[in-house]
C-alpha cells in the first residue's frame, strides 16, 4: 500500500518523496522504496505526535526558495481510479498555489458511520469553501448526511504550501511549530534516514491537521473526489475492499473452507481450515493469530492494551525482522537455542561482531557467503558451514549478485539481540 501511493503519483511532476515513519519501520520502508527505484527521503519520528506535528516537519525540512506545494497522502488508503484522483489533484494546484489549503471530500455512497464528515460551502476555483468538518456520526445523521448533497467523508489528503501550513500553524498552534522548529535545528542523516531531536520532538503536542488548523483557517478548500477511496483502517475494510469468491470471502491464504460466508481469511504460512463460519475476520500472521466477528474487528485495541498490560513480548518483539542488509526469521527456539532464516541482499553486509553469550552455527542454503570468522576470511557456498565460537569477531558479507539465504543457530545462555558487540558497521549503527 505504501507503493502504491507513491505509484499513483507517477503521472504528475514532483520531486521525490518525503516518508514520515516510525523507526522500526524504517528498513521496511526504506526497502520498499528502494525496490520502486525512488529516491525518498526517510523522516524517522521518535514517538507518534499525529499528522499536524508530521506535516510540519516534511514543511520544515523541504522550505527553499521555490515554496513548493505539499501533497499529504497516508500509506494505508485504496483509490481504484488513480486516473481520476491525478485529475482533482491537478484542479486543486492553483487553489493551493494561491494560498489556500485543499482538503480532498470523498463523495460518499452510504451513510458510513466510521468516517468524519465535511460540509461544503460557497464555490472557490474548482472546489469548494469549507463550511464545518463534522465528527463520526451516528446512522441516522449519517443518513442526513447523504440525502443532503452537501457532505463528505473526510479522507485525511491535504495539498497546500509549505509556508502557508507552517504560518496557519503558528497562529493557531505555536507550541507544535516551536517544538517541531526545535526538532530539526538538529537533525542528523543515517544512511537513507533523517533523525530529529528526539527530546524536541517528543515535548510537541500530539493534534491531528484537521483539529490544530483545518477547524480554525479562513482558507481551507475542499474538492469533491469520486474515486473508489477507502480508508483501510480495518479488518473489516479490508475485507470490503477485497476480491471476494462465490460465498463473500475475501481470502489471502492457503484456506479450505466449508459453509463459510461473508469472511476474511489472510494468512501467511500454513493452510487455514473453516467450518460454518459467517462474518469472521482469521488473521493468521508469523507472530500471531486473530478470530474475531468481522464487525468488531476494530476491538482488536483492547487485546492490543492488555498485552501492553501484561507485558507481553509480541507488543514488540516480532518472529520477521527487517536490518539495512536484508531480514531474519526466528523460525524456532528454546531455553538455550534459537534457529534463524537469514536473507542477506546483494552487496550487502552485516557488522564486523562478537557475542558475549553464544556461539553461531551458519549453513549456506543458497547463494555464496564471504565469511570472516577469527583471522581467517573465507567462501562458504551452498550446502556448506562454518561455526562461529562465543567471543570470536566475525562477519557475513553477500558477494554475489543473487540473495544469500541461511540457515543461522544460535546456543548459549543469553540469545537477545542486545548481546552483539560492533566493531565495524557499514550502516553506522553503533
Amino acid at each position: 500500500m505504501l507503493q502504491d501511493t507513491v505509484n499513483r503519483l507517477s503521472g504528475i511532476d514532483t520531486a521525490g518523496p518525503i516518508v514520515i515513519c516510525n523507526e522500526d519501520h524504517r528498513f521496511i520502508v526504506a526497502e520498499q522504496m528502494r525496490a520502486l527505484q525512488v529516491d525518498a527521503r526517510i523522516v524517522l519520528e521518535p514517538v507518534g505526535r499525529n499528522t499536524a506535528p508530521a506535516a510540519a516537519l516534511a514543511a520544515l525540512l523541504c522550505q527553499s526558495a521555490d515554496d513548493p506545494l505539499l501533497l499529504l497522502l497516508a500509506a494505508d488508503h485504496v483509490i481504484e481510479d488513480p486516473e481520476s484522483f491525478v485529475n482533482v489533484l491537478s484542479e486543486a494546484v492553483p487553489l493551493a498555489e494561491s494560498g489556500k489549503l485543499v482538503t480532498f471530500g470523498v463523495v460518499p455512497h452510504c451513510p458510513h458511520t466510521g468516517y468524519g464528515y465535511i460540509r461544503r460551502g460557497a464555490t472557490s476555483g474548482a472546489g469548494f469553501e469549507v463550511s464545518e468538518f463534522v465528527e463520526k456520526p451516528n446512522a441516522d445523521a449519517a443518513q442526513r448526511y447523504l440525502d443532503s448533497g452537501q457532505f463528505y467523508w473526510n479522507s485525511g489528503m491535504f495539498l497546500f504550501r509549505a509556508s502557508r501550513y507552517l504560518q496557519e500553524l503558528e497562529c493557531h498552534r505555536p507550541e507544535m511549530v516551536r517544538a517541531c522548529r526545535q526538532a530539526v535545528s538538529d537533525v542528523h542523516e543515517d544512511l537513507d534516514f533523517i533523525r530529529v531531536d528526539e527530546q524536541a520532538f517528543t515535548a510537541c503536542p500530539e493534534e491531528s491537521i484537521d483539529y490544530a488548523v483545518m477547524e480554525h483557517t479562513d482558507d481551507a478548500v475542499v474538492m469533491a473526489l469520486d474515486a473508489g477511496w477507502d480508508d483501510i483502517g480495518s479488518w473489516s475494510a479490508l475485507w470490503q475492499v477485497g476480491d471476494k469468491d462465490h460465498n463473500g470471502n475475501a481470502i489471502r491464504a492457503d484456506a479450505v473452507t466449508h459453509d463459510t460466508h461473508n469472511c476474511l481469511i489472510q494468512g501467511e504460512d500454513r493452510l487455514i481450515a473453516t467450518v460454518g463460519l459467517d462474518d469472521m475476520v482469521i488473521v493468521d500472521t508469523q507472530d500471531v493469530v486473530l478470530v474475531a466477528e468481522r464487525g468488531r474487528a476494530q476491538e482488536v485495541k483492547h487485546i492490543v492494551e492488555k498485552l501492553k498490560g501484561d507485558e507481553r513480548s509480541e507488543i514488540q518483539v516480532h518472529r520477521k525482522v527487517y536490518r539495512p542488509w536484508g531480514y531474519y526469521d526466528s523460525i524456532d527456539f528454546g531455553q538455550r537455542y534459537q534457529v534463524k532464516h537469514i536473507t542477506v541482499k546483494p552487496g550487502a553486509k552485516l557488522s564486523v561482531q562478537m557475542h558475549h553469550h553464544r556461539a553461531e552455527h551458519w549453513v549456506v542454503v543458497s547463494g555464496t557467503a564471504r565469511v570472516t570468522n577469527g583471522e581467517r576470511t573465507f567462501f562458504v557456498t551452498e550446502n556448506e558451514s562454518t561455526y562461529i565460537p562465543i567471543g570470536v569477531v566475525h562477519a557475513l558479507e553477500n558477494p554475489g549478485m543473487v540473495p544469500l539465504e541461511l540457515i543461522e543457530v544460535q546456543s548459549g545462555t543469553y540469545l537477545e539481540e542486545d548481546d552483539i558487540v560492533r566493531f565495524d558497521d557499514k550502516y553506522g549503527r553503533a
